[in-house]
């Protein structure tokens, strides 16, 4: 499994990027099957460490956490258990969707844009109707099936997902509702 463990501007020691790749491999021996990479991100927010954990498994599927804490290997340790929890949950789910896919999950490209807050204008009523347009960025979109897109959001822990359907290769969006319930959008 590929690591890349880095710090933004914090220095990273050799005795933190042991221990990560130590819980990392335990957790994703016990849990993933077979993991491609791992990325470990560590950063400071005002007095705290943040750390953050991405790990991509074969099945194209990516578990992500994130935690606070004033010590550095707390914030490790603290997403790691995350992340754990979230393999533990999702198990039995990742193996049965393992051996029913053949092949890899197929992506395709897409842009994503990020648009400027009305907040962010100077005048009180805009000037055209186009929003301001502050990044565009470059994203993949997974063809999944409903349940799996359903898995990859809970475990990415993101509000929304969009993906293809592979059931008819169409553009569809899983998203939380404010009820906690999973909604899902399947344009005719």
């Amino acid at each position: 499994m590929l690591y890349q463990i880095t710090g933004r501007q914090i220095d990273i020691g050799a005795a933190l990027q042991t221990h990560v790749k130590s819980v990392v491999d335990v957790i994703t021996k016990k849990y993933a099957g077979r993991p491609t990479d791992a990325v470990i991100v560590f950063s400071r927010s005002s007095s705290e460490y943040v750390c953050e954990v991405s790990v991509h498994l074969s099945t194209g599927l990516t578990a992500q956490a994130k935690a606070h804490n004033h010590e550095i290997y707390l914030a490790f340790d603290t997403a790691s258990a995350k992340m754990e929890k979230q393999l533990r949950r999702y198990k039995r789910r990742l193996k049965d969707h393992h051996q029913n896919r053949r092949q890899p999950v197929e992506l395709s490209s897409a842009s994503s844009y990020i648009l400027a807050s009305e907040g962010e204008s100077n005048a009180s009523e805009p000037e055209t109707l186009q929003p301001l347009i502050v990044a565009e960025v470059e994203d993949k979109i997974q063809c999944l099936s409903v349940g799996e897109a359903v898995m990859q959001m809970e475990l990415a822990g993101i509000p929304a997902l969009v993906f293809r359907n592979e059931g008819h290769n169409g553009v569809n969006v899983v998203y939380r509702r404010d009820d906690g319930n999973i909604g899902w959008v399947d344009p005719a």
